[in-house]
């Protein structure tokens, strides 16, 4: 974070080593570590440069913004996982960690200066008030929501608040050309952490995960219960692209499948305190079958899940080479509304493993690992993994697994690594496709409203002329896109994106998942004998 003049670079290098002993003094534990930092002649030191820098320096400096550039550089120094957080960052971040936030639950873009619902939030106060995707939103409280001057950030000011406080809106739905107003009650707005679950056959359930936040676990043992409850005796976990969480959530996950005094993992402190984490007798799918999807994006909690399960001889793990964050981080408050996330220990899989990759030639080398793994041919062929055999465990049944980097999959799914795959994937994130489906729906929302979810399914809404049209609209936004190859991946993702805004995630899932390797792989393997696969 650039806080700082170039012109002031020299001197805020010149303090940043040294000033990690001021740091301490500023502190906030909540655990009685106070005592740690009681003053010293170091640190009053310190407090009188930055005292001088603010009453004598000859330019006016931010010291403050010193800080933030110091504590940066500090924790850049320890490893990539220890981080700031810094007051003006703290509350979206705390919100998404949180598995909820406090306003109306609308999702939209801003379009010709005017808020344009995409959908209601699923659970949240707008979509129990009728709200839908395609209405605008003009007025909140008699304060006008529309013109050039109107930022997203102050858009969203108005329309969240406190809890159970009511916003009068202005609304214009263009497919009945009519204005009504309506009083919304804000309350809590879900993020949810689990995208979908459905069942991919009569006895295989699926559920995808986007992160372990505080509500992971509760949306987890709800798709669970109803996977089970649908006649559900195996389970396919999409742990792809997600980052991780909270291991407290994670630890709840695995205790599902593992029996009675399992261990799931533990972690070691610089002190050389082990702590483990068992499974106790509370699991719901302790003789179910599992299959846990990771891809090179797959980290931290994620891993923790695949670990357990591999290191226990409990399923498969299927997929690519995960991420390698073996790290755990503490929260800790520094007193001013900022706070660092604190690496504090290493955790260990059930075998002994440590799967963090080195991070001992920096930051930048760290996490560039990504382009290595795309050079040296990994994410194509297996083959290509290099593995120590220092690094060798074996679990109970005897299957040899590696530490040093990542879970290893039992079984490998190459990545389509080339330009229009890798193109169209980008697009997505982009947003460009949201964009473009959203002008598509507006053309004729009415009839794509009263389409059953089956009936969507079953239509060709996405022809080769659509697609043509959404290449000359990234064109015309200065992205070129060739898709020779892969025009059915493209509309697919273009359906998907459609369903996702008239029905929401688990529409999008079910239809990207139709040709998917993965799920294939899944399908073909829980039709035959998945024992096989664990001698």
């Amino acid at each position: 974070m650039k806080f700082y003049k170039k012109s002031y670079l020299p001197l805020f290098l010149g303090i940043a080593c040294a000033f990690g002993i001021f740091l301490g003094a500023k502190l906030n534990f909540s655990n009685g570590s106070e005592s740690l930092f009681a003053s010293n002649p170091k640190k009053e030191k310190l407090n009188r440069l930055i005292d001088y820098i603010d009453y004598e320096y000859v330019d006016q400096v931010n010291t403050d913004s010193i800080v933030d550039v110091t504590v940066d550089g500090i924790l850049e120094n320890l490893d990539p996982h220890s981080t700031y957080i810094p007051q003006s960052e703290y509350k979206a971040v705390a919100e998404n960690m949180k598995g909820d936030f406090v306003g109306i639950g609308v999702s939209f873009y801003t379009i010709r200066d005017t808020i344009s619902v995409i959908n209601t939030i699923e659970g949240g106060p707008s979509e129990k008030s009728g709200i839908v995707g395609g209405d605008r939103i003009l007025y909140a409280d008699n304060i006008k929501l529309f013109g050039n001057n109107v930022t997203n950030d102050s858009l969203s000011n108005f329309l969240k608040g406190k809890r159970n406080t009511n916003v009068t809106l202005t609304v214009y739905r263009p497919s009945e050309d009519k204005t009504f107003k309506t009083t919304i009650k804000r309350g809590d707005v879900p993020l949810k952490s689990v995208d979908a679950f459905y069942m991919l056959t009569d006895e295989l359930g699926y559920i995808k995960m986007n992160r372990f936040a505080e509500s992971t676990y509760t949306e987890f043992k709800q798709a669970l219960t109803t996977l089970q409850q649908q006649g559900a005796t195996e389970l396919a976990i999409d742990l792809r692209g997600n980052p991780g969480g909270y291991i407290g959530q994670t630890t709840k996950i695995i205790d599902e499948f593992l029996e009675d005094d399992k261990l799931i993992l533990f972690t070691k402190n610089k002190k050389g305190k082990v702590e483990n984490t068992y499974a106790t007798r509370s699991g719901n799918f302790e003789d179910g079958g599992i299959y846990v999807l990771i891809d090179e994006t797959s980290a931290s909690a994620s891993e923790i899940i695949a670990g357990a399960i591999q290191d226990n001889d409990r399923g498969l793990i299927i997929g690519r080479r995960s991420y390698g964050k073996g790290l755990v981080q503490r929260e800790m408050a520094l007193g001013d509304g900022s706070a660092v996330r604190l690496t504090i220990a290493r955790y260990y899989t059930p075998t002994g493993r440590s799967i963090q990759k080195p991070y001992e030639n920096g930051n930048d080398a760290y996490f560039s690992d990504y382009l290595n793994r795309y050079k040296n041919g990994e994410l194509i062929s297996q083959d290509s993994i290099t593995v120590a055999d220092s690094l060798k465990f074996r679990t109970p049944k005897g299957k040899i697994v590696y530490g040093g980097g990542g879970i290893i999959p039992d079984i490998f799914i190459p990545k389509d690594t080339s330009y229009e795959s890798e193109s169209i994937r980008f697009l997505l994130r982009s947003g460009f496709m949201n964009r473009f489906v959203f002008n598509l729906l507006e053309k004729n929302r009415d009839f794509y409203t009263r389409l059953s979810f089956n009936e969507f399914v079953e239509k060709e809404l996405i022809t080769n002329a659509t697609a043509q049209e959404f290449i000359n609209y990234t064109a015309n936004q200065g992205y070129r896109l060739q898709v020779k190859n892969h025009l059915p991946d493209l509309k697919r993702y273009l359906k998907a994106t459609m369903a996702q805004q008239l029905y929401g995630s688990n529409a999008f899932e079910k239809l990207v998942n139709e040709d998917d390797a993965f799920i294939k792989k899944v399908i073909k393997i829980s039709t035959e004998d998945a024992s096989r696969f664990l001698d």
